[in-house]
């Protein structure tokens, strides 16, 4: 996700005629919202953790499509405490373990947030300061952190946006950085990084990197090298081209996802995109249209508003924090978009996500227009 805040816009309520009217009535009518959600993980039994940004809030979408504020109580701060006694200032990336604990960049507090199965919220690396230190973690500190990815090792890694580093949280308690350079003035050398803002890291420890504002995706290897995994090399040149990953172009991608295949999945911030880069160097488009809207429908005929968070499932399917929609959007393994929470309205509500919604509303309607119908043949 980027780090500035992204002005809010109402959902796209253009009626597609080879759909049914319908389900732009129930979405409208649904209970669940969103405020710029920012970043989704999902766990081993299907819930969907989603970083609402613009709330404060950790919500918790169950696959029965309940939606719940998992912890936060909204109001803007750094206090560790179980559910709702504990304060977020703009939690942007998130990230799931194995064993179901949650990890949280807390960008507005520069610091990095653990929370359990059972909701217990405590701080795990970071000072409260926007500065650079390695060592304990509670004595490291960061600059707005957005990302976060871990492995099966339980190392947390963390886009350092403000400091343009990547950081990685050892499951020993100690912060280092994995690669990028400080800038403290003495030295001319650059970081390779200008502004990361997402990670994904893979059974071999690579770590990929949205670098967003340099457009494009860079790899760091275990050792900390850093080389350019697709777009430009370097060189600030924005676009949406597809092909080989040499001559693709990006504007502003902010969050990247694994799949088991090691497909990687890209949200193209400004494009209005997700793209995906296979692991022989193509990109393509998986969805969206490249307009502004919030329109369910498959590959291109789709569309997104400022897709941020990106979580793959095991079964293929990309979650996208959709955030200037203010919805959680799921992309099929052949490109199929639906809207699974939100109303598209910016708020905290919980309740049953559209999802399930549309379906019961669109068959109460279906059956008043057919009660309606049958009273209009008999008079």
């Amino acid at each position: 996700m980027a780090c500035t805040k992204r002005s809010i816009k109402p959902v796209n309520t253009t009626i597609d005629t080879n759909k049914t009217v319908l389900d732009s009535i129930a979405k409208i009518d649904s209970l669940p919202s969103f405020n710029n959600p920012s970043g989704v993980a999902l766990d081993a039994a299907g819930n969907i953790y989603v970083a609402d940004f613009g709330n404060n809030l950790i919500r918790e979408i169950t696959p029965a499509g309940q939606v719940s504020t998992f912890a936060g109580n909204g109001s803007q701060g750094r206090i560790d405490g179980t559910g709702n006694l504990a304060a977020f200032d703009e939690p942007a990336g998130i990230a799931a373990d194995a064993s179901g604990n949650l990890f949280v960049a807390d960008a507005g507090s520069d610091i990095i947030r653990k929370i359990t199965s059972g909701a217990a919220v405590t701080t795990i690396a970071g000072v409260d300061s926007a500065s650079f230190a390695n060592g304990p973690a509670l004595s490291s500190a960061f600059f707005h952190p957005v990302g976060v990815a871990v492995d099966a090792a339980d190392n947390v890694y963390i886009a350092d946006a403000g400091n343009d580093l990547v950081r990685v949280l050892t499951a020993g308690g100690t912060v280092s950085t994995l690669a990028g350079i400080i800038n403290t003035g003495a030295s001319t050398t650059i970081s390779p990084f200008n502004n990361p803002t997402g990670l994904a890291v893979d059974g071999s420890g690579n770590v990929y990197v949205a670098d967003y504002l340099n457009n494009n995706i860079l790899l760091v290897n275990k050792a900390g090298t850093v080389s350019t995994y697709a777009g430009p090399d370097s060189i600030y040149m924005p676009g949406a081209a597809n092909g080989p990953v040499a001559s693709a172009t990006f504007y502003y991608p902010n969050s990247v996802a694994l799949d088991a295949a090691n497909n990687l999945y890209v949200a193209d911030g400004v494009n209005n995109l997700i793209r995906k880069i296979t692991p022989a160097g193509v990109v393509s488009t998986l969805a969206g249209s490249g307009a502004a809207g919030a329109v369910d429908s498959t590959g291109v005929n789709a569309s997104f508003n400022g897709p941020a968070g990106l979580a793959v499932d095991p079964a293929g399917n990309v979650y996208v924090a959709d955030s200037n929609n203010n919805l959680i959007r799921k992309i099929t393994p052949a490109g199929v978009v639906t809207t699974i929470a939100g109303n598209g309205i910016a708020g905290s509500k919980n309740g049953l996500a559209v999802a399930y919604r549309n379906k019961r509303k669109i068959r109460n309607v279906q059956r008043s227009i057919f009660n309606l119908l049958y009273r209009q043949r008999r008079n």
